[in-house]
């Protein structure tokens, strides 16, 4: 298949390509984005690279055309939003023209669920097709809808109940710089609006599957910045701005010295066991073996950047190379690759 990636940023589609088993004769993409382009290399070397799409004149036989036009003029999360007339999101029209000039087999163009009705209904009289929300949540432990425009035939997946819990790393490979200073304001935990087809679901195990659990907020005001969740439900949609705030428990060793006693604030002890914890919240019998003393705290931190991969259904360090803050905008702006999968696996059924 010869596939060209509009807006490509850091392959996600080239991996969903691989996932759902579909031969790549080659791999055009486009993207402009340094830091992007450096993790697209790293991963995959053989890629070829178009440049911008202003002005790109599309390969020949091209099988599929993919690409998710910038969404910062359409999303809700800004202000004064100029829609498909802004200087980023108006860059759809040259993902229309380059439909237009190469005459793709399949086409697919995702955008935000959140865009203006009138910009929507503009998308889809100009591609002649009929939008899908598809939320990540099904298949992943992050909330975030999208519409897919394309003339592929697909069903949604039945939901995979994956937790944010689920794709936490153990407290011993999290930086403690990751932790972040001050308490979560205390409210009870509450989920998202329910839309007309949440309102179906009866059960409210699948219910929670498909919403966030927000404990309260870091700070003076309640900004998506701020926001604090709970590792039992999903995870916020990533944004370019840097990581979700979780709340999670953990379990925290004793260090003891030569005389058995506490001295915690003697680093150069190792963590010592004493006393088991139980699922049940108890502790096992005490014997004369020592064993781990353990107290169950609670702390509020980020996700770290593998975390964040996981949320984009990405292998671990696809985007290690490039700093933090660089991984965390790369992966904001990229597809969920299970989603786009799910979608590119209908070709074997069409």
């Amino acid at each position: 298949m010869r596939v060209l990636s509009l807006f490509d940023g850091i392959s996600c589609a080239r991996v969903a390509l691989d996932r759902a088993g579909i031969n790549v004769e080659t791999y055009y993409a486009s993207e402009i984005d340094k830091q992007a382009i450096a993790i697209s290399q790293k991963n995959y070397p053989d890629i070829v690279r178009l440049g911008s799409v202003v002005g790109l004149t599309p390969p020949e036989n091209i099988d599929l055309l993919i690409g998710g036009s910038p969404c910062q003029d359409l999303s809700i999360a800004k202000k004064g939003r100029k829609g498909l007339d802004g200087d980023r999101s108006g860059l759809f029209w040259e993902y229309v023209r380059i439909k237009e000039e190469c005459k793709p087999t399949y086409f697919i163009l995702e955008n935000v669920a959140s865009m203006p009705s009138k910009d929507r209904d503009l998308i889809t009289t100009t591609l002649g097709v009929q939008p899908v929300l598809f939320n990540a949540s099904l298949v992943s432990a992050q909330s975030r809808k999208r519409l897919f425009w394309t003339n592929l035939k697909f069903e949604l997946p039945e939901d995979r109940g994956i937790m944010l819990k689920d794709i936490l790393q153990p407290d011993a490979e999290v930086d403690e710089r990751m932790v972040v200073e001050g308490k979560a304001f205390t409210l009870t935990a509450t989920y998202s609006k329910i839309s007309p087809s949440d309102a179906q679901i009866e059960n409210s195990i699948q219910r929670r599957q498909r919403t966030l659990v927000k404990v309260g907020f870091v700070g003076k005001n309640d900004s998506q910045g701020n926001r604090v969740y709970g590792s039992e439900g999903k995870a916020c949609t990533l944004s370019t701005s840097g990581s979700p705030l979780i709340k999670i428990g953990r379990e925290v060793g004793r260090r003891l010295n030569e005389e058995g006693k506490r001295d915690d604030d003697n680093l150069g002890l190792p963590y010592q066991r004493r006393i088991e914890t139980r699922e049940d919240g108890k502790c096992g019998t005490l014997t004369s073996v020592q064993k781990d003393n353990l107290v169950v705290g609670e702390r509020i931190r980020k996700l770290t950047p593998i975390e964040c991969e996981r949320l984009q259904s990405l292998p671990d360090d696809y985007t290690e190379g490039i700093a933090k803050t660089n991984r965390y905008k790369c992966l904001g702006n990229a597809f969920n690759v299970d989603v786009v999968s799910h979608i590119l696996s209908s070709i074997h059924n069409g």
